[in-house]
């Protein structure tokens, strides 16, 4: 008789892989080592995944999920508040190593970009959809909504690999406050 399908295996599987890549880094992965360090095979993890470029978009996916959720629960009565918010979510203590795993998936991807398309597009895409959704539910017409998302987007993450870099808390978060009071000045129908 068969086994039954554990349907909850692949998302067991994704933050397994997450731990590994977080305390392992993408560079130089090989499925053997981690399929072993995680409890599994490479043809398990194959299975679910189908390679593992995909592997890794998938699991980058899973992140960004669990990051919209968590800015989605965010609460301000302003903009610039909201973007605060968002900013002391980012650079929490917790939040750095995904983040470093982050640019250095990002990294690899742009070196081999057919391999990571899925990422690329998605990687965007998906935080620009997200933050310009809000926006236009404020009455901000569609193409300026994602200019000004662009601007949100390429900000924070550009301030976060700074943070990554340095450690300069008290410099960067006074470039942050002033970028921000600069970006709503020129907020889009003012």
């Amino acid at each position: 008789m068969p086994r039954p399908v554990n349907k909850k295996r692949p998302a067991e599987l994704e933050d397994a892989i997450l731990r590994y890549l977080l305390k392992h880094g993408l560079a130089g992965l090989s499925l053997r080592p981690l399929a072993k360090a995680i409890g599994s095979s490479p043809r398990v993890l194959l299975y679910h995944f189908g390679s593992k470029e995909k592997m890794v978009v998938k699991v980058i996916a899973a992140i960004r999920r669990r990051q919209r959720d968590a800015f989605a629960k965010i609460q301000a009565k302003t903009y610039l508040d909201a973007y605060r918010n968002v900013w002391k979510e980012m650079s929490a203590p917790a939040s750095e190593p995904l983040f470093r795993l982050f640019f250095e998936i990002y990294g690899i991807a742009l070196r081999h970009p057919r391999r990571y398309q899925a990422f690329l597009r998605a990687t965007i895409r998906d935080w620009l959809d997200l933050i310009a959704a809000d926006l236009c539910s404020e009455g901000l017409n569609p193409q300026n909504s994602r200019i000004f998302a662009s601007v949100v987007l390429a900000g924070l993450r550009g301030f976060m690999l700074d943070y990554c870099a340095t450690h300069d808390r008290r410099r960067v978060d006074c470039a942050v406050d002033l970028w921000l009071n600069a970006l709503i000045q020129n907020f889009p129908g003012r």
